[in-house]
Parts: C-alpha cells; sequence; structure tokens
C-alpha cells in the first residue's frame, strides 16, 4: 500500500487521485445567467443533495487549476443568485461534455450543445427542454473554500420548483430509476452508467435491527469462501432460522447433493458456503442463512443417515 499526502504531489495528480477514488459523482448541468442577461450552461460533478427539508442542492464550480481564476458559473451567480440544475441521462451525455468546453464568457453552451431552451417559471436562466429532470434553485450562500488554483467554491442552491418529463416515470406516477438512465461522473474520461444490468438494491436496515457480523458463528464469520459484502448481509438479519426450519432444510436437492458428494466435514462447508454466496447474490438472505445453519447440524443428518 502506498500513502499520499496531498502536500508532497502536484495539484494535477492529487485531483486526479481525488476524481478516481470518489465516484460515481452526480453530474450537475447548470444553467445561470450574468447581468448582460448571457446565459451559461456548465456540468459539475463535485455536486450532491444535502436536504430535503428545505429541499438544498450543493455544486461546487472550482477555480481553473492552471491559474486560479473562476468560471463563468461562479461569477454568474455571485451576480445574479439564480440556477436551474439539470439531472444529466445517458441521452445527452455528450451533448453535456461539449457543454464543458471553456467558451469566452458570452458564449450560449445551450447553442453550442445543441440543446433547445425553455423559459422557467421562478428563476432567471433558462432550462433544457428534453432533460429527465430540471430544478429551478435560488441560491442561498457561495461559500469559498479557498483563493489558490482548484480551490472549491460551495454554492448552495433550494429547490423551488422541480420539472420531470413522464417518460421518466413508472406506472404508478413514480420516477423509475432505470428509465432515468442517468451517467455518473469518474476519474479521467470515464463515465458510468446507472441503468440496467448496472442497477441493484441493497436492502437498507431501517426496518430491522440486524444481528450485526460481530453476532455471525465463527465459522461462518471466517469463512474463505464469504466476502464481507456477504457477511454484511447475513448480518442485516433481525432473527434467525429456527432450528426447525433449518432441519427441514435439510431436504433441499442442492443440500442434499452436497452431502451425497462427500463426506469430509471441511470440504462439505466449503460446498455450503459456495451455495450460501450463490444464494446471497440474488438477495436469497433467509435462504442462505438455512444452509448455512445446516454445518452446524451435521450430526442430525448423519443420525439420519
Amino acid at each position: 500500500m502506498i500513502t499520499l499526502n496531498p502536500e508532497e504531489i502536484s495539484l494535477k495528480d492529487l485531483q486526479r487521485t481525488l476524481q478516481f477514488a470518489v465516484g460515481p459523482r452526480p453530474i450537475a448541468l447548470v444553467s445561470s445567467i450574468n447581468n448582460d442577461g448571457e446565459v451559461n450552461l456548465s456540468p459539475f460533478s463535485f455536486y450532491n443533495i444535502f436536504s430535503s427539508n428545505p429541499p438544498i442542492l450543493i455544486f461546487s464550480p472550482a477555480r481553473r487549476g492552471r491559474d486560479g481564476s473562476t468560471k463563468n458559473t461562479l461569477d454568474n451567480v455571485l451576480s445574479i443568485p439564480e440556477v436551474v440544475i439539470h439531472s444529466v441521462s445517458a441521452e445527452m451525455v455528450h451533448q453535456t461534455s461539449l457543454s464543458s468546453t471553456e467558451y469566452d464568457s458570452g458564449v450560449n453552451e445551450f447553442v453550442k450543445a445543441g440543446f433547445d431552451s425553455v423559459t422557467s417559471d421562478t428563476v432567471q436562466p433558462p432550462r433544457i427542454k428534453n432533460a429527465p429532470i430540471a430544478m429551478e434553485c435560488h441560491v442561498k450562500e457561495v461559500k469559498s473554500l479557498g483563493e489558490g488554483p482548484g480551490a472549491g467554491n460551495l454554492v448552495i442552491c433550494e429547490i423551488h420548483k422541480v420539472h420531470i418529463q413522464e417518460r421518466v416515470l413508472d406506472d404508478n406516477g413514480k420516477l423509475d430509476q432505470d428509465k432515468l438512465n442517468l451517467v455518473g461522473r469518474l476519474g479521467g474520461d470515464w463515465y458510468v452508467n446507472a441503468a440496467g444490468d448496472a442497477l441493484f438494491e441493497v436492502e437498507k436496515p431501517v426496518k430491522n435491527k440486524g444481528i450485526g457480523v460481530d453476532n455471525i458463528p465463527k465459522p461462518i464469520r471466517n469463512s474463505t469462501v464469504l466476502t464481507g459484502n456477504n457477511l454484511g448481509q447475513l448480518g442485516n438479519i433481525e432473527i434467525l432460522p429456527q432450528d426447525a426450519d433449518v432441519i427441514a432444510f435439510l431436504k433441499h436437492h442442492r443440500i442434499e447433493n452436497i452431502f451425497n458428494q462427500t463426506s469430509d466435514a471441511f470440504e462439505r462447508r466449503e460446498l455450503i458456503h459456495h451455495y450460501a454466496k450463490e444464494l446471497l447474490g440474488v438477495g436469497k438472505v433467509e435462504k442462505a442463512w438455512k444452509a448455512l445453519l445446516i454445518d452446524g447440524l451435521n450430526t442430525i443428518k448423519e443420525k439420519k443417515d
């Protein structure tokens, strides 16, 4: 393992390291306007949601690394504290990237990137007509994090209106994560899709109070087959299966096959753990627990035989 001290490496190398290490990052495609009525559109991946009540988004237009100069978006919001923040889908990612070009002040990136604009309802900057989601915001505060090259500026925005395309809604009128087809930013030229096979669910530990990894029996916790993620899944269960349910699971055909395959206890344990790992891979946590707990009931099976 190498250890880096931010003060001992170049700003370029530090920024590259951070942009690879922290991701995927959501992308805010921000429209702003200056005192002369000139519109700017630019993407920022130093961005996220920070509050629902009030609804707050924060993005950070950093000073340019080469000379510490500020970007048009920052200059604009300091003059007219209003923006529209758009979610970026895969269908618009190349246009979004094009809008990041450092055109001269006064050049309209809506035009350069080929986006159609429409008038916003509550703010002066226009919004992208076909963006999946557009959020009209008033800027509450701009907090400078420094004056040198690469220094960020937190633009704290309160949402006042949200526009959503109907095409990204499910049958119940709710946002559909797959239909949104969002993209995230990674390091260098890399992006990531947030749709299709890339999506997966992890049950939040809010309904139950999981037993925790520390309460998983040691032979399972020290498994050479199960990963840390697998143990996290197992630790999220609140109540372990009853012995009667575990014993009943002995009749499952996969378990029967494992017992018929070998009489060696260590080999059998490894096969059971591989089967449990397979179950965890498709979210069948309780079933995986039944399989794993069978290892402690070997004598039962042997006595039955």
